[in-house]
Formats: structure tokens, C-alpha cells, sequence
């Protein structure tokens, strides 16, 4: 008998315990937040975010900076994770920020820049400033990968790729890892 007891009493709290975990379970879900999907445009930025990074990695300055420092110029879409700031894979910190086109600045503060939507005489004065330094390009707008632009993204809903101007490269001063150029050419070639 004392063991149909216990065996009872051992019921009851096991009842008891999964109640109270049932119901731990839904106060915790009641009052969770909601998770928000993830948009279209928030999976793009990442993507460019992750390939100007990258392209960022395999690029090497005749005097390597201890910190990158990358300037948005022109009204962009997808650098809201790049705005952020963030550390490149080797470690080194990668500062980010936003300059006007005409800022006399960007020629002695910028490692890299990344272009979004200038007019025709914007791109002119921002190349021209640029020409002889080592300055990395990269253009978000959809354009012919034109001469002062080393990278142009292509951004689609499937992925983001990137095109390579070797002439603008090679009067950069900028080296580029082989290995991304190959990288481009794949890319260019998926359908």
C-alpha cells in the first residue's frame, strides 16, 4: 500500500510539473515579441554588405591602413548594414561613413569608396580628384562599369555579383587578389 501511495503522489507531481511547464510555455509565448521577416531589401544590404567586405579583403594599399576607412558618397540603397561599421575577417575595423560627392575630403580620408547615384558632372569631379591614389571604387548604381569604377554591383533578388574594370585597376594603385578577379568572371557567366 505504501507504494501505490508514493506511486500516486509521484503521479500527481509530474502532473503538476507538466501543468506548470505548459503553462510557463504559453505566458512565454503570449508575451514573446514577434519576430519581423526579414525584407527583401534587409537580405540585399546584407549580401552587398558581406560582398564589398569581401571584395575589401582581397585588396592590398601601398601602405596598408590600420583601419579601413570607407566613404558612401551619393544616395545609396543597399549600405544601411555598411553604415553600421564593422570588422573585416582579418580582424581590422572597417570605419564607414557618408560624404557629399563635392567633399574635398574624400581625397585624403578614403581608402575605398563606394558610389551610389551622382550625376554625370558629380562622377567627373569625384574621379578627377581621385585619379593617381590608391583608392578603391565600387558603384552600387547599375551602370556600365565605367572608367574610374574598379567594382560595379549587380544587385538582383537571387544574388549579388560584381563586375571588374581592369583598366581602372590597373591605374589605381590599388593590387586586387587575382582570385577575385577570377571570382567576378564566374559570376558574370551564372545566369
Amino acid at each position: 500500500m505504501k507504494l501505490a501511495v508514493w506511486t500516486t503522489g509521484r503521479v500527481a507531481v509530474c502532473k503538476h510539473l507538466l501543468l506548470a511547464g505548459v503553462l510557463c510555455f504559453l505566458t512565454n509565448l503570449a508575451f514573446a515579441q514577434p519576430q519581423a521577416p526579414v525584407s527583401m531589401a534587409d537580405q540585399r544590404a546584407s549580401a552587398v554588405t558581406q560582398v564589398v567586405l569581401g571584395i575589401l579583403s582581397y585588396a592590398r594599399w601601398p601602405v596598408e591602413p590600420a583601419q579601413l576607412r570607407l566613404c558612401i558618397v551619393g544616395p545609396t540603397e543597399y549600405t544601411d548594414d555598411l553604415v553600421k561599421g564593422t570588422t573585416q575577417a582579418t580582424g581590422r575595423p572597417v570605419a564607414v561613413r557618408r560624404l557629399l560627392a563635392a567633399n574635398p575630403s574624400i581625397a585624403t580620408e578614403c581608402n575605398a569608396v563606394y558610389i551610389g547615384k551622382l550625376t554625370s558632372d558629380e562622377r567627373s569631379r569625384l574621379f578627377a580628384s581621385l585619379a593617381g591614389l590608391a583608392v578603391l571604387s565600387i558603384s552600387e548604381a547599375d551602370d556600365p562599369c565605367t572608367v574610374g569604377i574598379l567594382f560595379c554591383l549587380r544587385v538582383s533578388d537571387d544574388q549579388v555579383s560584381f563586375e571588374v574594370n581592369l583598366d581602372s585597376v590597373a591605374r589605381s594603385g590599388v593590387r586586387i587578389h587575382p582570385s577575385v578577379l577570377q571570382l567576378s568572371r564566374r559570376k558574370s557567366a551564372a545566369p
